[in-house]
């Protein structure tokens, strides 16, 4: 039952006197609020709406004077007409400028303060370019990682302000505790608003509804990763390198097709390993920076997040600037020596074989020798026995021989012949220094080079 104060010339076209005729309301209402729905989500000309309170907020405040009895159904079901009628097929990431609250800066330097564009995603930052520099925040992080560090971390943070993956790089902060390295996430969760999100690389790696969480956002913060290895990499290595649509699902629903950009930064005490996946393309995505170990006399100061946020505009610039390098620099990451070789330790951790193939007293390579596969894996289980090392699995060495043949000019035939006579699978280039009794599997004996007849 309406309002029937109102006298009938003054009633809107979408209502007749005793209905709402809803889809005239949603057209009336979409000629007044800039407004699309795709991707399972409305979006205006202030990004992403996380929160539909509001959207319902102005239905009512139209449908009050009209509609006095299940005003809340009457609103859900507009909600859902609204998504119908104001669907489109696609709203493409926009990878050249950042939508910022009082306007659009472009990559190349440029600045528009029209807003009147529907966006997928706009920072509630301000663009300052007379803010001052972030004196605090660079005192910050010259207290927190080594100087040569600090460019990759300010082209990083660049890199997640647009939505894009063409970097195809995570970031992973590493040390001890207690360094204060978990402000940063802290910063920059402030920094991008909405368009950052908690979350967990593990919970990532395990679940595959964890993507879709994180749809239409631009940093994943995980502030304590856990130092369990991943079971499965695949997860993790598509969400660092999308550069496109991605299939999602969410729990109970149909998969679809969404815009995956979301960047991935961890903050940890140890490395990030797999169980299983050794492979160069894991760990190349990962960008690892170590942190300085903390001072002894150093005071831990509980305000500093609040007083690091106060330079936000600052920051911006900062970070603009390291994305601007970045572009500049086709995507390719500044990296500090320490930096390459952080990665370098996480993979010889992750593979003993690799420091195996570079030991002594075990094997040689050697163009004119060629070793059996079983008698290889059987010398390295020695190598890992002497070095307190756990061995992999033989389908693990072998697929990583397999794939660093040319590396070690290793040739794969079957041209071996074992004690029983049988042709079996070998690696052509290797010479075996360790002799193995073929009477048994359990015994090792060591030949020294002038009574080795593989010498």
């Amino acid at each position: 039952m309406a309002n029937n104060k109102i006298s009938p010339e003054f009633w809107p076209e979408w209502y007749d006197g005793k209905t709402i005729n809803e889809a005239v309301f949603c057209q009336h209402f979409l000629r007044e609020h800039k407004l699309v729905f795709t991707e399972n989500a409305f979006f205006s000309v202030q990004g992403r709406i996380v929160d539909e309170a509001p959207l319902k907020m102005d239905i009512f405040n139209l449908l009050e004077p009209y509609v006095v009895t299940s005003v809340t159904k009457k609103i859900a079901s507009i909600i859902e007409l609204l998504k119908i009628t104001a669907h489109v097929d696609d709203l493409p990431p926009q990878a050249d400028r950042i939508h910022l609250i009082n306007g659009t800066l472009f990559l190349d330097g440029s600045f528009s303060p029209d807003m009147n564009e529907i966006v997928r995603s706009r920072f509630s930052i301000r663009y300052n370019p007379d803010a001052p520099a972030p004196e605090r925040w660079l005192a910050f992080l010259n207290d927190l990682l080594h100087e040569e560090d600090i460019p990759t971390l300010q082209e990083f943070m660049g890199y997640c302000l647009i939505p894009s993956n063409k970097g195809q790089r995570m970031m992973v902060i590493k040390g001890s505790g207690g360094e204060g390295k978990s402000q940063v996430g802290v910063t920059l969760s402030r920094l991008f608003g909405v368009n950052a999100k908690d979350g967990s690389v593990g919970k990532v790696s395990e679940n595959c509804f964890a993507r879709a969480d994180l749809e239409h956002i631009h940093l994943m913060i995980d502030d304590d990763m856990r130092m369990e290895a991943l079971k499965q990499t695949n997860y993790v290595k598509s969400l660092v390198t999308a550069q496109g649509k991605m299939d999602l699902e969410k729990k109970g629903q149909q998969s679809y097709q969404g815009w995956m950009y979301a960047r991935l930064l961890a903050f940890s005490n140890g490395d990030l390993q797999s169980l299983y996946d050794r492979s160069d393309g894991f760990y190349r995505r990962q960008l690892v920076l170590t942190t300085k170990p903390k001072p002894v006399d150093r005071p831990d100061d509980p305000d500093l997040a609040a007083k690091l946020c106060e330079e936000l505009e600052g920051i911006f610039l900062w970070a603009f600037e390291g994305l601007q390098r970045l572009v500049a620099n086709k995507f390719r990451f500044t990296e500090s020596d320490r930096a390459k070789a952080n990665r370098e330790v996480i993979k010889r951790d992750a593979n003993n074989v690799i420091t195996f193939m570079e030991s002594t007293g075990y094997i040689k390579l050697d163009p004119d020798a060629s070793v059996s596969a079983e008698e290889f894996y059987r010398i390295y289980c020695l190598w890992c026995e002497e070095n307190c090392s756990t061995p992999m699995k033989r389908r693990s060495v072998s697929d990583f021989l397999m794939a660093n043949l040319s590396k070690y000019g290793l040739d794969h035939n079957n041209n071996q012949v074992n004690a029983a006579g049988r042709r079996v699978w070998g690696f052509q280039g290797i010479r075996a220094i360790v002799k193995l009794p073929m009477e048994t599997r359990d015994g090792w004996q060591r030949v020294e080079p002038e009574d080795n007849p593989f010498a």
